[in-house]
């Protein structure tokens, strides 16, 4: 699969987020059945949240690969 610049960024910085402030409580979280409202808070931060949604919306306006390459991080995570 051939990635763009950006595509290649967005991947990276989501998988350093999801290795750093995901994996190690996963299994913890998963377990208790929650997901705490700071990681939201921070991937809503990092541009995670309303990626596909028209920046005239208050979205970032990205390409779907860009989603698929973000849900994919955070679910190894």
């Amino acid at each position: 699969m051939i990635l763009t610049q950006e595509q290649e960024m967005i991947r990276d910085s989501l998988r350093d987020f999801a290795q750093e402030r995901l994996a190690p409580f996963a299994g913890e979280w998963d377990r208790n059945h929650t997901f705490p409202a700071d990681a939201l808070r921070e991937l809503g931060e990092l541009g995670a949240l309303g990626m596909v949604v028209p920046e005239q919306w208050g979205g970032a306006g990205m390409d779907y690969m860009s989603l698929v390459l973000v849900i994919e991080e955070i679910a190894a995570g």
